[in-house]
């Protein structure tokens, strides 16, 4: 499977054409759908952040910091809109807690805290992709790139497809484009080559996924 400019750019045009009248934003993903790899090998599973060199298209999450006082007061100042203290992990077990975190934050954990984020919270967020990322160096700078970034990787029954957000329906042709190349890139870098990729669809919220090329 060879995927390039032109085709990308076919593919978004035609699904941005047939997306309909809706009454929200619709999100635009990649999906790729692999071969030759046995994801249920844990040495081919896939966990890869992506820098979206357009941006999100206004559907940037917000960022919550696992830390203690004092990297939590740096994140707070740096605009971290939740701070979660290690003694209140338990309380973010609870579900709707839960999916309120996974599903409108990114989460960023101080690195001597990642063990006990993993044991308390790791089996339902391992599930969802949404494992923390460790804070190493300036935790401002790393919020920022989090914000434009996209985690990419196998979940559920490690099936062989790996589906990516790359903006929204407000973005034009070309920025999305940019950023389903760049993520493609990415995945065919991860797995091997182009030989180890089946097909590519592009598909908004509630539209029918566009084939690719």
């Amino acid at each position: 499977m060879l995927m390039n400019r032109k085709t990308i750019l076919e593919a978004i045009t035609k699904a941005l054409e047939e997306k309909g009248k809706r009454k929200f934003m619709q999100s635009v993903e990649l999906i790729i759908n692999t071969r030759n790899i046995d994801f249920s090998k844990s040495e081919n599973r896939v966990s890869i952040d992506v820098l979206l060199p357009k941006g999100k298209g206004g559907k940037e999450l917000k960022a919550a910091v696992i830390a203690e006082e004092a990297i939590g007061d740096q994140a707070k100042k740096a605009g971290a809109e939740l701070i979660i203290h290690p003694s209140e992990l338990p309380a973010y077990a609870e579900p709707a807690r839960l999916k309120d975190l996974t599903k409108n934050y990114f989460l960023l954990a101080q690195p001597n805290l990642m063990g006990q984020v993993a044991k308390v919270l790791g089996q339902y967020l391992g599930k969802k992709g949404k494992l923390p990322m460790p804070i190493v160096g300036d935790v401002r700078a790393l919020m920022e790139r989090s914000r434009k970034s996209v985690r990419i990787a196998t979940k559920g029954k490690y099936l062989p497809v790996l589906q990516a957000f790359i903006g929204t329906e407000s973005m034009s042709p070309d920025d999305l484009a940019e950023n389903a190349e760049t993520v493609y890139e990415a995945v065919k870098n991860k797995i091997g080559g182009d030989g180890n990729i089946k097909s590519v669809y592009v598909k908004l919220t509630m539209g029918k996924p566009v084939r690719v090329g």
